[in-house]
């Protein structure tokens, strides 16, 4: 039986949001971290918060950038709660609204099999403050999650999505088993199963595996 489990990144399997901490190298954090809580509370477009966060990152050297993805604060437990997943069979996916940078460094860490995210746009290893990629919309999320059941013959039945914000609302659509973990209200309405605790392994206790 081919079963499912997809992570949202920023603030579900990484402590903390990629784009607050890299703001912090131009001490925007604080602007950065208002527009991303309205954002994920559902009160701002996605694609125009996205954008307009990624403007602010213009001229910060991509090398920073790496670096900064390299030392993110994974949540506890997202490790081993992977690998019991994979361990009973599931395909263990990333989507994020974040970025590429984050999302394809961690992959090897937490040893998810695939992520799908967004890239910052550099020319001469600067930042252009333009963004495009995979999880650009609201929407975003469901979608993929959709080609991704298709191609993988998985139904939402024997699928779990778990996330914290409003642009993961499109994928619980396609998810028997959908966790909103420290999440916000906009979220929560919709879960089958809340975990308010930072520890990703009170998912394998709430789950039938």
């Amino acid at each position: 039986m081919n079963k499912l489990a997809v992570f949202d990144f920023d603030s579900t399997l990484m402590d903390g949001e990629t784009i607050e901490i890299i703001a912090s190298e131009l001490n925007l954090q604080d602007k950065v971290a208002e527009i991303t809580k309205r954002a994920m509370e559902g009160e701002l477009d996605f694609f125009d918060s996205l954008t307009y966060r990624v403007s602010l990152l213009k001229g910060l050297q991509e090398s920073k950038v790496d670096n900064i993805c390299r030392n993110l604060p994974y949540m506890t437990g997202a490790k081993e709660t992977i690998a019991k997943l994979k361990q009973h069979g599931y395909t263990v996916v990333c989507f994020s609204g974040g970025f590429q940078n984050a999302t394809g460094y961690a992959k090897n860490i937490l040893g998810y099999d695939a992520d799908f995210s967004n890239i910052l746009h550099a020319k001469n290893g600067i930042l252009t403050g333009q963004v495009g990629g995979e999880m650009m919309f609201s929407d975003s999320k469901g979608e993929m999650l959709q080609k991704l059941q298709t191609l993988l013959g998985i139904n939402p039945e024997h699928t779990i999505t778990i996330g914290d914000g409003a642009n993961d609302l499109s994928m619980f659509k396609y998810a028997k088993t959908k966790v909103a973990f420290c999440a916000k209200e906009c979220l929560k309405n919709e879960a089958t199963v809340c975990i308010e605790e930072k520890d990703l392994r009170l998912l394998l206790d709430k789950v039938i595996l």
